[in-house]
């Protein structure tokens, strides 16, 4: 008897029994059964998408740049797909035994297990079903099916004869186009198991820590008798229900002939053997000793909700985030967080409320290795007053959700220079700097306020003062030698190079500054707008790869549930600096860490002890905001750049302290030691005479 006739042979029978599919209480009319017609209970031809290229909600998993240390995972159903050749045979046997024995006979709908239903429903009035293996499959295909609205999943699972219909053509289509064994490994992957585990691959590790491959009877019949009754299950439920349920299993497998009844009597004397192993479930889920992982996770979320390429809006790219199935391999190296994280420490405990939220980035990529703050990731409660201290889930590492971020004093300067050397001004250009310079810059009264002109001072008259070019100013932090350089070269033009390189002003009053009164924005020079580490890291990083401003990422690679990279995942660099210029600022930026210019021109900085305890050459700049309030280091290699900030997130009129600078410069050294210890010494490419001296037209060249 072929295929063919079974088809035509079932819709004759259908038509007679078609009331007890609808599992209602009572067997429909006759007349309603026999007016749907024969017509209508024809096979459909055509399966839909959810069917065809069947995409069930998969939880994504984010990994650390090993590709293999988990950080967390993000999911509405804890599911997996695994094939089916990786399910232990015995656990195949156990579900087909425990809800499909003739799973391998029947062509879709099992015709004698309709009519078994339609008799006992009509002589019971209990509510049998009759659905086989591939129609609960088709079933929960269709409910589970993220590329389909909230209507249409629901559709899937009502309860009408409509739905039955539906469900048992799809499930003769699919059987004419896939073979059995395929239909076993996706109903497998989509069943439920109870306890929040979806499919078998999650329900293994669930249960028993465990993979498919290796049940044994004993656990398979467990999970078997779950998928009909997943309330009972044996962590959250009732034990003895799940015994029961295993035992039952396992009676049919002895009756189908799968197992022999001694091995069945030995399964059910076996314990449970539970070895529950939760899957994490988004941040604030991060492994309990890596807890400083969550301000990372935190601002991967942030990240992937800007990305258009999940979705038209943030809700749409979070559903695809928590239903897509994606491995996502980060940037983030645990080592170099552990130490990040060490380092912070050093400069502020967990006990007090000032903070020192650090980045480490990589040139050239924008990757983020790390990123650190003294704080516990975490929604436990604060004192009064404390938003961020001890526990946040805010970030203050990279700003967003509220954090505007924290003044960075003259690391800002680096912008100015840049915008100096681009204009074609060399290294070496002079200025005889004052004490106090009055510029053509209007400012409100204050300190830095001449008759209502900006006039900033230097902070050691003695040491800044005088005769100084770009080398030497940089090194030194010059104040009045950036305030005349500013002018130059014009306001508008350092806030539009900050901008560049990736600079966000995330304060309402400067973003309103940049775009309407850049200007005259001269104090921008000294670092009166709010940034973060993150920023300030990757603007530096820019300097260090010669140029290439790389946006700052927290993956390394995204991948589909079929192992397929998604662009996504790829790194966002472009040259936004002339090579030379890039170059020549960072000569100039060895200055500030005692390190020395390829041309022997630095004498002198502000960060002199970092660079002889590093043995590596090495960049960067110090900062500090008027009355000490914040402090910042930033410093950089050809490989890695690192920039901290110490402030208090929750109170601004709580000045830091000039003092706290030297345990930063110490900490931003020991990360970048400890992080570059395997890695070759590398040297910074040294500028071209012209750049270092020479006027010239604009250099804009790549």
């Amino acid at each position: 008897m072929n295929r063919a006739y079974l088809d035509k042979l079932f819709t004759v029978v259908l038509a007679g029994v078609l009331a007890g599919l609808a599992l209602a209480a009572a067997a429909l009319p006759a007349a309603l059964v026999f007016g749907l017609g024969v017509k209508n209970l024809m096979p459909y031809t055509a399966l839909p998408e959810a069917l065809k290229t069947p995409q069930p909600a998969q939880r994504s998993n984010l990994y650390a740049n090993d590709g293999r240390t988990l950080i967390t995972s993000f999911y509405v159903e804890d599911r997996v797909d695994v094939p089916v050749g990786e399910v232990a045979p015995v656990m195949r046997d156990a579900i087909v035994a425990a809800e499909d024995v003739r799973f391998y006979e029947h062509h879709g709908v099992d015709v004698r297990g309709v009519a078994r239903a339609f008799t006992a429903n009509r002589r019971e009035g209990t509510r049998q079903g009759a659905s086989t293996l591939t129609m609960q499959y088709v079933r929960n295909a269709l409910a589970g099916d993220p590329r389909l609205t909230e209507e249409q999943r629901a559709a899937a699972t009502e309860i009408t004869v409509g739905r039955k219909i539906r469900e048992m053509r799809y499930a003769l289509t699919l059987e004419r186009q896939i073979g059995k064994d395929e239909i076993l490994g996706r109903y497998l992957n989509i069943a439920y198991f109870g306890a929040g585990a979806y499919g078998i691959a999650a329900a293994s590790k669930r249960y028993f820590s465990t993979t498919p491959d290796r049940l044994t009877l004993a656990k398979a019949a467990l999970l078997a008798g779950l998928v009909r009754s997943p309330a009972d299950d044996p962590i959250n439920g009732d034990a003895g229900a799940a015994r029961q349920r295993r035992a039952y299993v396992l009676d049919r497998m002895v009756e189908t002939g799968r197992v022999t009844a001694a091995d069945a009597e030995a399964a059910k004397a076996t314990e449970l053997a539970l070895k529950p192993n939760a899957t994490p479930n988004d941040c604030a889920a991060v492994p309990a000793d890596h807890n400083d992982w969550g301000f990372f996770c935190d601002w991967f979320t942030q990240w992937w909700n800007a990305q258009p390429a999940f979705g038209e809006n943030v809700d749409e790219r979070q559903r695809t985030l928590r239903r897509g199935g994606w491995k996502i391999v980060s940037s983030l190296d645990p080592d170099v967080q552990a130490k990040a994280s060490e380092q912070v420490r050093e400069i502020y405990p967990e006990t007090i409320a000032r903070a020192a939220p650090t980045a480490v980035v990589q040139p050239g990529t924008g990757r983020v290795l790390a990123m650190a703050v003294n704080r516990t990731y975490g929604t436990t409660a604060n004192p009064d007053g404390q938003q961020n201290y001890p526990n946040t889930v805010n970030q203050l590492v990279a700003g967003g959700g509220g954090i505007t971020g924290y003044q960075a004093g003259s690391t800002f300067k680096l912008f100015a220079l840049l915008a100096a050397l681009e204009s074609g001004l060399p290294l070496d250009t002079e200025f005889d700097a004052p004490r106090v310079y009055v510029t053509q810059y209007p400012v409100g009264a204050g300190p830095a306020s001449c008759g209502g002109r900006w006039c900033p001072a230097n902070a050691n008259t003695y040491w800044m003062d005088g005769d100084r070019d770009m080398w030497d100013a940089f090194g030194r932090s010059v104040n009045t030698y950036f305030a005349w350089l500013t002018e130059r070269v014009g306001a508008d033009r350092v806030v539009e190079m900050a901008q560049r390189l990736g600079i966000v002003f995330r304060a309402p009053a400067d973003a309103e500054m940049a775009r309407e009164g850049a200007e005259s924005w001269g104090p921008f020079t000294l670092g009166v707008s709010a940034t973060t580490p993150l920023d300030l890291a990757g603007a530096y990083a820019a300097v260090a790869a010669e140029g290439t401003w790389c946006r700052p990422t927290p993956v390394t690679s995204i991948t589909d549930p079929a192992g397929r990279r998604v662009a996504a995942g790829n790194t966002d660099c472009r040259q936004v600096l002339d090579t030379e210029v890039a170059r020549a600022a960072a000569d100039a930026s060895r200055c500030p860490v005692g390190d020395q210019s390829m041309y022997r021109r630095c004498d002198g900085g502000t960060a002199e002890e970092l660079a002889p305890g590093l043995r590596r050459p090495v960049a960067g700049k110090t900062g500090s905001s008027e009355r000490n309030a914040t402090e910042t280091v930033v410093a950089f290699t050809p490989q890695l750049s690192v920039a901290t900030i110490a402030a208090n997130p929750d109170d601004p009129r709580d000045a830091v302290g000039g003092g706290v600078q030297k345990r930063q410069i110490a900490a931003v050294g020991r990360i970048l030691a400890w992080s570059l210890r395997d890695e070759p010494v590398r040297d910074f490419v040294p500028p071209g005479q012209a750049v270092a001296f020479q006027h010239t037209s604009p250099r804009t060249g790549n």
